[in-house]
C-alpha cells in the first residue's frame, strides 16, 4: 500500500472536522456551552476575592454580613448556570459524537470494501479490522481533548490573562508570557514525539495483523508443529514494539520534567510580584486568592491536557493508518459515465488483451479468444498459465493493460461494476462462507430469495439432505471462513449460492475438486441443469469433468496452444492430449 499513488493526502483533523460540521446545530451547541461554563470558571474567582477581602477586614458588620450573602447567591448563580451549561454540552456531545462516529465507519467500510482485491491479498485482514474500528473510536477520543480541554483550557488562560492585566499590566504579562512559552513548548516536543508514536502505532498494528494471521491459520500452524516458530515471530513483533513504547514512555518523562519546572517558574514569578504589589498597598488577600484560583485550575487543566496528549497522539496515529487507505485510490474503479452492464446473449471476447502483475512480467500480450453465447468453454493448462489470471479479469478484481474485454460488445471497463458481478455467478475452488447461518450463506446469491428459493436451491447443489441432519438446519452457524464444514460441503454451499443467483454468465473454478466420488456425480447432474442457457467458463483440473464441454482451450504462458473438443484434441496427440494420458495413466497434472 505505501507504494500506491495518492491523490490527497489529507489531515486526521480535517477529516474529523469534515464529518463534525455535517452536525452544525450539535457542534454549535457544544462551542456555546463552553464558552458559558468558561466564563463561570472566570467569574466565580472575582466574587471569591471580594469575599475573601470582606473577611479579611475582621469586622462581621451587618454591611459585612449582608456583602457576602449577595455575594454567596450570586456565586451560586453563577455555578448553577455553569451546572446548566455543562449539562446540556454532555447532552450535545453525546449526541454529536455518536452520528459522526457513525458516519465514519460507514464512510470508512464503504471505501474500504472498494479497494482492489490486490489490495486486500496484500494486507493483513486483522490490521484493516483493527484500523477501522480504532478510527471511528478515535474521534470520540480527539473531540473529547479537543472541546472538554485544550479549547476550554484555551479560553480559560485568555481570560485569566485579560483579568490579571487590567488588575496589574505586570501580572498579566507574566501569565501571557508564561502561557506563549508553554504552547510553544507543547508544539516543539508533540513535533518531536510524533515520529516515535507512528512507529509505535505502526508495530502494534503489526502486533495485531501478526496475531490475527497465526490464529486465522491455527489448524495450519497445528498440522506443521509451527507453534514454537509462530511464538517466536510473535515474540520478535512484541519485542519491536516494546522498544518504541519504551522510547516514546521516556519521552513523557522528559516532557513532564520540563512542565513542572515552567509551572514553578510561573507560580513564583506571580506571587513575587504579588509580595511586592502587597507591600506597596496594591494587593489585597482576595488578590492572591485570585491568582492562586486561576493557577491551580490552570495547572490541573494543563497537567490533564498533557496526560491527554500522550493519548491522542496515540490515537492520531492510529487514525492516521486508516487515513493512508482512504487516501489510497481504488485500483479499480469505474468511469465517470459507468452504464449497467446489459447481458443480453452472454457473448464474451478478449481483443487483443495484456496483462501483467509487474512489468517484468507479462502474462497476456494481445490476447484474443472468443466465446459464443450459451458455449460451454473450458480452460486448462499447467500452473502459471493464466486461467486463474483470465478470470480475475473477466469479473474485473484487475484491470486490462491494453486491449478490452467485452460481454455482448460492451466493454466491461465502461459498465459499473456491480453490474457486471451482478451478471455472473462465481464458484470458486475454494469457497469461502461468512461466519453465518446456511440460511444466509446460500441466500447471499440473491439477498432477497425467500427461504423456500434458498432451499430449492440446496436441493439442487444436492446440499439439503446434509443440512436437515444438523441439529439447527438452516439456521446452523458455519464458522469463520466456513471451518465448521467439510471442504466438500463448502463446495455444494457455493454451488447452491450461484444455481440461487442464477446469472446468464457461469464461471466454474473446479467446483467440483473438494467432493468425493459420490457427491461429484450427484452435483455434476445439477451443473449440468445450471448450465442450461448460460454462457460457461470452467477451470479444469481434472480432465474427466470437462469432456462434455463445447470447446476446451488450452493455455500456456498466456497463449492458446490448443482449442477444440474433447475428441478432436484426442486425436491431434497434442499437448491436450499429453495432459489426458498423464491423468488416465494415473499422474495427475501439475496445476
Amino acid at each position: 500500500m505505501d507504494d500506491a499513488p495518492r491523490v490527497k493526502r489529507r489531515s486526521v483533523f480535517g477529516v474529523y472536522a469534515g464529518h463534525t460540521l455535517k452536525q452544525p446545530q450539535l457542534f454549535f451547541t457544544v462551542v456555546v456551552c463552553g464558552l458559558i461554563m468558561q466564563a463561570t470558571y472566570l467569574i466565580a474567582p472575582l466574587y471569591l476575592k471580594k469575599f475573601v477581602n470582606i473577611l479579611a477586614t475582621g469586622t462581621p458588620t451587618e454591611e459585612a454580613v449582608h456583602s457576602l450573602l449577595i455575594i454567596l447567591a450570586t456565586v451560586v448563580v453563577v455555578w448553577f448556570v455553569d451546572w446548566v451549561a455543562h449539562r446540556i454540552q454532555y447532552v450535545a456531545t453525546m449526541y454529536l459524537e455518536l452520528r459522526v462516529m457513525k458516519d465514519l465507519y460507514r464512510s470508512s467500510f464503504d471505501y474500504l470494501l472498494g479497494h482492489s482485491y490486490n489490495f486486500f491479498i496484500s494486507q493483513f485482514a486483522g490490521s484493516l479490522t483493527h484500523r477501522v474500528s480504532r478510527f471511528s473510536k478515535v474521534y470520540e477520543m480527539l473531540f473529547d481533548a479537543l472541546m472538554n480541554s485544550m479549547f476550554p483550557t484555551f479560553l480559560f488562560i485568555i481570560g485569566a490573562t485579560v483579568i490579571l492585566f487590567i488588575r496589574n499590566h505586570t501580572l498579566g504579562i507574566i501569565l501571557a508570557v508564561w502561557a506563549i512559552s508553554f504552547l510553544a513548548f507543547q508544539i516543539y516536543v508533540a513535533r518531536k514525539r510524533q515520529p516515535i508514536r507512528a512507529a509505535r502505532a505502526a508495530a502494534e498494528s503489526k502486533v495485531t495483523g501478526n496475531l490475527a494471521d497465526a490464529i486465522s491459520n491455527q489448524s495450519t500452524v497445528t498440522l506443521f508443529s509451527g507453534g514454537e516458530y509462530e511464538a517466536k515471530r510473535f515474540r520478535a513483533t512484541v519485542y519491536e514494539w516494546i522498544l518504541l513504547a519504551r522510547r516514546a514512555w521516556l519521552a513523557d518523562a522528559w516532557i513532564w520534567m520540563g512542565i513542572g519546572l515552567l509551572m514553578i517558574s510561573v507560580q513564583a514569578a506571580l506571587l513575587y510580584v504579588g509580595i511586592r504589589l502587597w507591600q506597596q498597598g496594591l494587593f489585597t488577600a482576595g488578590d492572591f486568592i485570585l491568582i492562586q484560583a486561576y493557577l491551580l485550575t490552570a495547572f490541573e487543566r494543563l497537567e490533564k491536557i498533557n496526560r491527554d496528549l500522550r493519548r491522542v497522539n496515540d490515537a492520531y496515529s492510529d487514525a492516521r493508518e486508516m487515513i493512508d487507505i482512504l487516501d489510497t485510490p481504488h485500483e479499480v474503479q469505474d468511469i465517470a459515465d459507468a452504464k449497467p452492464l446489459s447481458v443480453t446473449n452472454g457473448k464474451i471476447a478478449f481483443q487483443q488483451m495484456s496483462f501483467y502483475y509487474n512489468t517484468d512480467h507479462t502474462i497476456f500480450h494481445d490476447f484474443n479468444l472468443a466465446i459464443a453465447p450459451g458455449e460451454k468453454v473450458a480452460l486448462v493448462g499447467k500452473s502459471g498459465a493464466g486461467k486463474s489470471t483470465i478470470i480475475k479479469l473477466i469479473l474485473r478484481l484487475f484491470d486490462v493493460k491494453s486491449g478490452a474485454i467485452e460481454i455482448d460488445e460492451q466493454n466491461i471497463s465502461s459498465v459499473t461494476q456491480e453490474s457486471l458481478r451482478d451478471s455472473v455467478a462465481f464458484v470458486p475452488q475454494e469457497p469461502i462462507l461468512f461466519h453465518r447461518t446456511l440460511m444466509e450463506n446460500i441466500r447471499y446469491g440473491r439477498r432477497d430469495a425467500s427461504d423456500n428459493e434458498v432451499m430449492m436451491a440446496a436441493k439442487r447443489a444436492r446440499c439439503h439432505d446434509f443440512i436437515t441432519s444438523l441439529p439447527y438446519t438452516y439456521n446452523t452457524y458455519v464458522g469463520e471462513r466456513g471451518i465448521k464444514l467439510s471442504g466438500g460441503e463448502r463446495q455444494r454451499v457455493a454451488i447452491a449460492r450461484a444455481i440461487l443467483k442464477n446469472a446468464p454468465i457461469l464461471i466454474l473454478d473446479e467446483a467440483t475438486s473438494s467432493l468425493d466420488s459420490t457427491s461429484e456425480l450427484l452435483i455434476q447432474a445439477a451443473l449440468a441443469e445450471l448450465m442450461q442457457g448460460k454462457t460457461v467458463i470452467v477451470i479444469a483440473h481434472r480432465l474427466s469433468t470437462i469432456m462434455k464441454m463445447d470447446r476446451i482451450v488450452v493455455l500456456e504462458k498466456g497463449k492458446i496452444m490448443e482449442e477444440g473438443t474433447h475428441r478432436e484434441l484426442l486425436q491431434e496427440n497434442g499437448r491436450y492430449a499429453e495432459l489426458w494420458n498423464h491423468q488416465v495413466g494415473g499422474f495427475m497434472v501439475d496445476e
